[in-house]
């Protein structure tokens, strides 16, 4: 068994393990002025919310939560959940309860990001649980079948799906796992041994063909219709945050997002690769705090 790494112990310390839909679910928070839209982070696909960690030292004022999908890092594994994102968004509309009605900014990266769509259509559709003040998303397959998944993934989607999860290992997942860091920016050994640990605790290693089962959704209609949909037609201020460097979350997605969406405020963040939070944190949290202070 994979043992944690003192950071990662810290971060569990600092979180808590609360009882959503019949699972554990990690959930880390800050308090913060009341004046002031909270923040709600998703995170991304195989990672967890310690990869918004630095928010809670990087962002003023405002209240935060991050929280683990079911699946992910510190949150409950079970082995015949079929991981759905309708699932996750549950997950993420109960978590938002704690803010009381209260307007909360969505940042959100990768799966999260998809998660995302599915509450922009809930809002769409007038079933969402709160009240959405804005939406920042990072790069993230919202137009799936433009993106350039990894082999790993392609195999991990295809009948071998199974048999690549049982066989993971760590050199295997960290070669993969690095190669979409930016040259400028890799992958650190220390953030290496975290990333390893929260996908290793309770087995999260042996379902990573089950998490990913969120991409044949992105392609299977009439739920990617559903989501291509919200882009296009959620009323409220949604801004698109960019890595230029991210080989799978390409221009090609990009391209078209903004198909469905031509007037989306852009920030492009040159020189990062598919973890632009890990990689520059500064730079990402100066973007979300300027977006935050708009909302």
């Amino acid at each position: 068994m994979t043992r944690s790494t003192s950071r990662v112990a810290d971060w569990q310390r600092a979180g808590t393990l609360e009882t959503i839909g019949g699972h554990r679910i990690f959930v880390r928070e800050r308090d913060g002025d009341p004046d002031l839209p909270p923040l709600l982070f998703l995170h991304g696909y195989p990672s967890s919310s310690y990869d918004w960690r630095e928010a809670f030292e990087r962002i003023e004022g405002h209240r935060l939560v991050v929280f683990d999908f079911l699946g992910f890092g510190l949150s409950d594994k079970p082995r015949d959940e079929l991981y759905s994102l309708r699932i996750q968004a549950d997950i993420a509309e109960e978590v938002a309860r704690r803010f009381d009605g209260a307007p909360v900014v969505l940042v959100s990266h990768d799966m999260g990001s998809s998660v995302a769509t599915e509450l922009l259509a809930r809002d769409i559709d007038g079933k969402l649980s709160f009240t959405l003040a804005s939406a920042l998303l990072f790069n993230a397959s919202m137009v799936r079948e433009q993106a350039s998944l990894l082999i790993t993934q392609k195999l991990l989607l295809s009948r071998f799906g199974p048999v690549l999860a049982r066989l993971t290992n760590k050199p295997a997942f960290l070669r993969s796992f690095a190669s979409i860091f930016s040259p400028s920016h890799p992958l650190t050994p220390e953030e290496a041994a975290d990333q390893w640990a929260l996908l290793t605790h309770n087995g999260g290693h042996r379902l990573l063909d089950k998490l990913i089962h969120y991409n044949r959704e992105r392609v299977t209609p009439p739920t990617s219709d559903r989501w291509h949909n919200a882009l296009r037609d959620w009323p409220g201020r949604l801004e698109l945050a960019w890595a230029e460097l991210d080989p799978i979350c390409t221009e090609a997605v990009l391209r078209a997002v903004l198909a469905l969406r031509p007037h989306t405020a852009l920030t492009r963040l040159p020189g990062l690769g598919h973890y632009p939070q890990l990689e520059d944190p500064q730079r990402v949290y100066d973007l979300i705090q300027r977006h935050a202070s708009q909302s």
